[in-house]
């Protein structure tokens, strides 16, 4: 099994500037560079102090001068929010720059918050639609000329400029959740990211189903399939009852903003008081801890063996938790050192 980083800038009060995020997120890069990941996942989100990427090709770039072997990916480009001509030429561009170290994670989005700023009117059945269109494009304007006519772009023949430096250009994942995205997939000869959030062992069960059964009944190679899920590293049962409230906290957060009903100012949401926190039973630190992948480093190995059994080829370390930048650091140093040797 091979294993990755997924993380952004987190801000979550007005007081912390925004290069001391940009310094801890770089810092985390380079812990899991120098530790032997495979790669480093970060995606792109408009107008979110939550989750600060508006370009992840700039991210990604910069990255790559803070690091020297790990591959680096968009986890995930939003689909709708580009054109396909500019996103394969910025891939390509991005290709380039990092010498060929980048992997291309593409997705519909989430946040309806999103879609009413950059795409007025857009609901998720047509971000997933322009996102059908636009990924196999890509591979085609990479070879060069390429003319399309489709529901949502039109344009004569046309050529990436500059051409990516991998042969066929940078691998491309989807992110998929429900059958009908498994099976453009695979049909598409692309990887698969899943996340299964908060939901657990049955959820991650049910989305290794849905790839397995859009292999079977594919004319294409097997893919490979990457789980993204919220991991913590503890150093003590103590230190793990912590971090599943720090996390529990997150995705009351995380769900406050997909439903997008709270006010939002300077990019922040509206605090949530400690009696909603408390009052939010589905994402108590009691679920977290049973249902993420958090533990000591035996228990999380134990868990990661479990996946790895399952059939998944990667395992991503989501990092994003609104902890500290000490906690997240400690948590990340132990995971290659205590639980990655196990797998080799």
């Amino acid at each position: 099994m091979d294993f990755s980083l997924f993380a952004h800038m987190e801000r979550l009060t007005p007081e912390q500037p925004h290069e001391a995020l940009r310094s801890d997120f770089l810092g985390l890069c380079k812990i899991a560079d120098d530790g032997g990941m495979r790669a480093i996942w970060t995606g792109e989100h408009h107008g979110m102090e939550f989750t600060i990427a508006p370009n992840p090709f700039l991210s990604i770039i910069d990255i790559a001068h803070h690091t020297q072997n790990v591959r680096l990916g968009t986890g995930t480009i939003v689909a709708p929010f580009w054109h396909p001509i500019k996103l394969a030429g910025e891939a390509a561009a991005t290709d380039l720059m990092t010498g060929g170290r980048l992997e291309l994670g593409i997705a519909r989005g989430a946040y309806s918050y999103e879609y009413e700023r950059l795409m007025p009117g857009m609901d998720a059945w047509e971000a997933g639609q322009r996102m059908r269109e636009t990924a196999p494009l890509l591979r085609q304007l990479w070879e060069g000329d390429c003319a399309h006519e489709g529901a949502y772009f039109t344009f004569p023949s046309t050529s990436s400029a500059p051409k990516p430096v991998q042969d066929g250009g940078p691998p491309i994942w989807i992110a998929a959740r429900d059958p009908n995205s498994f099976e453009f997939a695979v049909q598409s000869g692309f990887n698969v990211q899943v996340t299964p959030l908060w939901q657990g062992i049955d959820e991650i069960e049910t989305l290794m189903a849905r790839f397995n059964e859009a292999c079977q009944g594919a004319d294409q190679p097997r893919p490979k399939v990457m789980l993204l899920h919220h991991t913590y590293v503890g150093a003590d049962a103590a230190d793990v009852t912590l971090a599943s409230h720090e996390l529990s906290r997150y995705y009351c957060y995380f769900g406050a903003w997909f439903q997008n009903k709270r006010p939002v100012r300077q990019g922040l949401i509206e605090e949530l008081t400690a009696e909603e926190i408390a009052g939010n039973k589905m994402m108590a630190p009691e679920n977290m801890k049973r249902d993420l992948t958090i533990g000591t480093a035996q228990e999380v190995i134990d868990q990661i063996k479990r996946y790895e059994d399952l059939g998944y080829d990667e395992y991503s370390f989501w990092i994003d938790s609104g902890m500290s930048a000490e906690r997240k650091r400690a948590s990340l140093s132990r995971f290659i050192n205590d639980v990655m040797p196990a797998f080799q």
